[in-house]
């Protein structure tokens, strides 16, 4: 998974979810979900890649970040509750689904 199509179409698959701009920045896409209008995934573009923020449980932020270079603490987002996920084609595509299913539960 490397583009935002591919990520955002992922994100967007999980049940009652909408796509949100609330930044009126078309680089700063949210998806939310449509209960509580929690974000699960923040997905922009930064260093020439697409980059995703998830929430994950603290006891497993540091696994992701061992497991693979390209998670690193959040990007604007609390280091020990969010990952960044740098979508550059390194962690194999069940791993970063497994974060966005992760995400998607912790913020449901």
């Amino acid at each position: 998974m490397k583009t935002r199509a591919e990520i955002k179409s992922h994100c967007l698959s999980y049940e009652d979810v909408y796509e949100d701009y609330p930044f009126h920045d078309p680089n700063w896409c949210v998806i939310r979900h449509r209960e509580n209008q929690k974000i699960f995934a923040w997905i922009f573009d930064r260093h020439g890649n697409v980059w995703v923020n998830l929430k994950c449980d603290p006891q497993w932020t540091g696994f992701w970040r061992s497991a693979f270079a390209s998670v690193i603490p959040a990007y604007h987002l609390n280091k020990t509750h969010w990952n960044s996920v740098i979508l550059d084609g390194s962690i194999p595509d069940d791993d970063v689904k497994r974060m966005v299913t992760e995400s998607y539960e912790l913020t449901k």
